[in-house]
């Protein structure tokens, strides 16, 4: 049994390496390519730009490993299954639940791999390819410490103390203009304002103005207010504080520092419980690799157990972003919306290797 779990495990990683890097290079040359355009009109060196997206590997390869794993238990098993191997196993008294071991030992492996990078590599990178998106590529003068957001446009500085993006949604306003002197000459502060159809629409707005012929002040209450900013949601949703820029004990703290200060943490606390259900889709694809390369309707197809593998994946990341979608949006709740494409999935391929047995 270890000659057959050695050499199981060699073939896995030998697929799993190759298809990862075939993925990697492709994604570096379409992204390094796509991006050329926005590159040199920045005026940043290729060099530099080639680091921008260099920055961003480790967080394509977390995102990856999973479909590497699928890959790689897909091929290996599935040419054992071509080349009849299986059946002589079979014949052997080794059963399709003996190859559990060497799968999951590989896919426990590759999770725990993928938390390591999410936790002490992701953040570090993504964090300064934003940096770089946003202060090189971009040039727009958008600033965050935390949650708190400054914009500086000409004549105007604006203040939102929190930001949320999929409401489009800002909390804790102020905003100030100024003459030619940079003297302060109104100055609005605003308790909520939501963004709509590029004007923002401001709630409970208590307005100072200051009269051009002396220095005493106007103030005024609004219920509403609409402005027209040249601010867009893109510009906010990129400087805003990401989950991926943030390991689970940062985001953690970030989303008990958010709720302590009364604002909504919901879209963060998804993504917290996401941070931990995410790696076991490993564990996860490796079990529906395998029920899909030794099926009886599959296992002499190899072409066709990698496009249903391929296809599988696709339903798994559909499935589950939809589901993270409905826990933002507050239909399900967040540990609800984190695990339930894991749950289906982990049936689906405990039901596959049940009858490839």
């Amino acid at each position: 049994m270890r000659v057959l779990y050695r050499y199981l495990v060699r073939e896995m990683l030998l697929y799993f390496t190759m298809v990862l890097f075939l993925v990697l290079v492709l994604f570096v040359a379409i992204d390094y390519l796509g991006r050329m355009g926005h590159f040199i009109e920045a005026g940043i060196t290729l060099t530099r730009a080639l680091q921008f997206v260099l920055l961003k590997v480790p967080f394509m390869v977390v995102i990856f490993i999973p479909v590497g794993i699928l890959l790689s238990v897909l091929i290996a098993v599935g040419l054992m299954a071509r080349n009849n191997e299986l059946v002589a196993l079979k014949g052997g008294g080794v059963s399709i639940y003996g190859l559990f071991r060497p799968v999951v030992g590989l896919c426990a492996i590759s999770a725990v791999a993928m938390f390591f990078l999410s936790e002490a590599v992701t953040p570090i990178t993504m964090d300064r390819a934003n940096r770089i998106e946003r202060e090189e590529i971009k040039k727009r003068a958008v600033l965050s410490a935390g949650n708190d957001i400054w914009v500086k446009r000409d004549r105007m500085i604006l203040f939102i103390r929190y930001y949320e993006p999929s409401k489009k949604a800002v909390h804790g306003v102020s905003i100030n203009f100024f003459n030619d002197a940079f003297d302060i000459v109104r100055r609005l502060d605003a308790r909520a304002g939501v963004i709509r159809q590029g004007r923002w629409v401001l709630s409970d707005v208590l307005e100072q103005r200051r009269n051009p012929q002396g220095e005493e002040l106007r103030v005024r209450v609004w219920p509403t207010m609409t402005l027209d900013l040249d601010v867009s949601p893109d510009e906010l949703r990129q400087v805003v504080k990401k989950s991926e820029e943030m390991s689970f004990w940062e985001l953690l703290h970030y989303v008990r520092k958010i709720e302590a200060e009364g604002y909504d943490a919901t879209a963060y606390r998804v993504d917290l419980h996401a941070k931990v259900a995410f790696p076991f889709v490993c564990l996860i694809m490796g079990l529906v690799g395998l029920g899909i390369a030794a099926g009886r309707h599959t296992g002499k197809s190899l072409s066709g157990a990698i496009a249903l593998g391929i296809g599988t994946a696709f339903a798994y990341w559909i499935l589950n972003s939809f589901c993270i979608s409905l826990g933002k949006g507050e239909i399900l709740s967040p540990v609800v919306a984190a695990w339930a494409a894991n749950f289906v999935f982990v049936c689906l391929g405990g039901v596959l290797v049940q009858s490839a047995v």
